[in-house]
């Protein structure tokens, strides 16, 4: 990690804060700004924040506004509208567009520099429109993408078979969202792969059980939303491993939404796929291979998402 490392958030919603609470705990920068339209939620947020310094981690903490993103490392929005009773994913997506727009345009007058880090939903749909709003090189657009989707699917694996979910290497690839796909053909646990394994064998898993752990893994939002509201843990600490892997320059590969030219038939859309992530943001994409039938159903995934953007009015 370089010597001085600035972050800066906008949107101090459940995601945001927690994102906030996690770069805190993690000490993962010097300098953190918290951007919000409602500025009482986000210094106070601030307030919060540095009265537990003491207990974590030097580093400068305040509430701020656009023209604070000036020499920022990364920007990350997590800012958006909840979608309201009755309401189309597709009106959901137009105002989502209509905030990013007033956003991005305030933050490109003060930055062009920065790796932006999208979390907002659909981050597949507002990734994509961030790199068409700002005309930034697409290297430097992120959105979280299956990062969160592949922790859990790796997390329901890990209970099926009683291991350490850090010893079992698996992902969730394509939209974040229902079109998402395991990669099964890919899976492995401690090196060991589902191919030719026995019924009998501590890593095997039946057809019925990776059914389960797929819907399980496709539909955990949903649950978690329907017992508490909101999902934002896992996911501010997806948020905060991308971070890390840009600030020190890890060269991680993560299943992150990055935007594809040529891949595998797939063109001018943003989508989950395996990324090598440092410091210059998305160094390379990987060339993963898929079986057929993995790959036309990423192929659909990405005909979704190429959908429902023509379905969006973007600005001039």
């Amino acid at each position: 990690m370089k010597n001085k490392s600035k972050i800066v958030l906008i949107g101090s919603g459940a995601v945001g804060s927690t994102f906030a609470y996690t770069v805190l705990l993690k000490g993962l920068a010097n300098e953190l700004v918290i951007i919000d339209a409602n500025k009482d939620k986000a210094e106070g947020d601030v307030l919060d924040l540095n009265h537990g310094l003491l207990l974590a981690q030097p580093m400068k903490i305040y509430a701020g506004e656009y023209k604070d993103c000036t020499d920022a490392d990364i920007i990350v929005i997590t800012a958006g509208a909840a979608q309201k009773l009755g309401e189309t994913r597709i009106n959901l997506m137009q105002r989502n567009v209509d905030i990013f727009q007033q956003i991005l345009s305030n933050v490109v007058q003060y930055n062009q520099e920065a790796i932006f880090l999208i979390a907002t939903n659909p981050v597949d749909i507002l990734t994509y429109i961030t790199i068409k709003l700002t005309n930034l090189p697409a290297n430097r657009i992120i959105g979280s993408g299956t990062l969160l989707d592949s922790a859990r699917f790796r997390y329901l694996i890990s209970q099926e078979v009683n291991i350490d979910p850090r010893s079992i290497h698996g992902m969730i690839i394509g939209e974040h969202g229902d079109t998402e796909l395991p990669l099964w053909s890919l899976l492995n646990i401690a090196g060991i792969s589902q191919e030719n394994l026995t019924e009998n064998s501590r890593c095997y898993l039946s057809s019925q059980q990776k059914e389960e752990i797929f819907q399980q893994t496709k539909n955990a939002a949903y649950q978690i939303i329907e017992k508490k509201g909101a999902t934002y843990y896992a996911i501010a600490l997806a948020l905060a491993r991308i971070c890390e892997a840009i600030l020190g320059n890890q060269k991680s590969v993560l299943p992150v939404s990055v935007y594809l030219e040529n891949y595998k038939g797939i063109d001018d859309v943003c989508i989950g796929i395996p990324s090598i992530i440092g410091r210059s943001g998305v160094e390379s994409i990987m060339d993963i291979p898929l079986s057929n039938q993995e790959e036309q159903q990423l192929l659909q995934s990405a005909n979704q998402l190429k959908a429902f953007l023509k379905e969006i009015r973007l600005p001039n």
